[in-house]
């Protein structure tokens, strides 16, 4: 059985994303110094989003908070949690974090991962009637026109297996657009993602690398199965894995490896695990019952998430980000 969001995990998680999300050091900054007066510390530059290491681990680390919440709000830390929340996402500091995105420097920022958790951040505070939405508002419009503004200059996607796959940033920013009901923005991540991968064709899945946290393959397809219509996707995923009922290519049905997890970029593999597991959900969601290629993502599925779950805690380099992970790969549809 799959397992799933459990009273029991999402407070782990809970306990867990708090412990970083003010957590201040260590951090690593994505930060264009133009002079002297740019050198701060990450709260100078983030009042919000100034732990878990780094700016989008903090802005994922906060959209786990508000999903445990949501889903089980009797949990013991849900006072915190409001609290916190409380706290820190206030119109100053809103305003603050907006304004560092208006800096000559920042152009490039947290492009276009951080981008898109940014905005699956606001389509979870969507779900919340406690106006934090409306508050984060001119952040997440903010995002929203980087997407609209960079998106018709990106005329080849990125495929890499980290934060730079643009299949992940706009498989988040849907969403987000379409539960905002924001249609250009619907509209230019379908345009582009149809642009870009619909003729792919027998992909070779050479996968994975030593610090990916995402499968380019399985990535590509989580996306396309959101951009088309359940018949067209089944056959544009026949001709994009044709040997998928030969459970070819193998490296996409088998876990990674993961060698030492107080090494950051090797930890990303557990993410890759979890990634993939939320991937293989969802892909079977869009595939007919009595498919055997069903059978095989749901298969794959598991193992991944045998393999990642024991160890979404445990080190600081994996535990700081991998419970956002967890959550996608357990709330996927099946």
């Amino acid at each position: 059985m799959t397992p799933r969001l459990t009273p029991q995990i999402a407070a782990l998680y809970a306990r867990t994303a708090l412990s970083h999300v003010t957590r201040e050091y260590p951090n690593k900054l994505d930060h264009v110094m133009g002079g002297p007066g740019d050198v701060q510390g990450p709260r100078a530059l983030h009042p919000i989003f100034f732990g878990s290491f780094d700016w989008h681990s903090c802005v994922h680390g906060w959209w786990t908070l508000f999903t445990v919440l949501r889903i089980h709000p009797d949990l013991p830390e849900a006072a915190q949690i409001r609290a916190l929340a409380g706290d820190l996402f206030t119109p100053e500091n809103v305003a603050a974090e907006t304004d560092y995105l208006a800096r000559p420097g920042s152009r490039g920022f947290e492009r276009p991962y951080g981008w898109g958790w940014l905005l699956m951040l606001a389509a979870e505070l969507e779900r919340h009637d406690d106006g934090r939405a409306e508050t984060l508002r001119p952040l997440t419009q903010a995002f929203a026109d980087r997407f609209k503004a960079f998106l018709p200059l990106a005329d080849y996607p990125v495929r890499v297996g980290t934060h730079y796959n643009t299949a992940f940033a706009l498989r988040l920013a849907l969403d987000y657009a379409e539960g905002a009901g924001d249609d250009a923005l619907t509209t230019l991540c379908r345009d582009r993602a149809l642009r870009w991968h619909s003729a792919d064709r027998d992909c070779q899945a050479w996968e994975p690398s030593q610090d990916e946290f995402l499968s380019p393959a399985l990535m590509e397809a989580a996306l396309m199965r959101r951009v088309l219509e359940r018949g067209a996707f089944a056959e544009w995923f026949e001709v994009f894995l044709p040997r998928l009922e030969r459970r070819e290519p193998a490296t996409l049905l088998q876990p990674a490896a993961v060698s030492d997890r107080s090494d950051g970029k090797i930890a990303h593999l557990d993410g890759l695990n979890l990634s993939r597991a939320w991937c293989w959900r969802e892909i079977a969601a869009s595939l007919a019952g009595d498919d055997p290629r069903r059978a095989i993502a749901l298969e794959a599925a598991q193992v991944h998430l045998d393999a990642a779950l024991p160890h979404v805690t445990g080190d600081y380099m994996g535990e700081h980000w991998l419970a956002s992970f967890a959550l996608l790969a357990l709330l996927a549809a099946d």
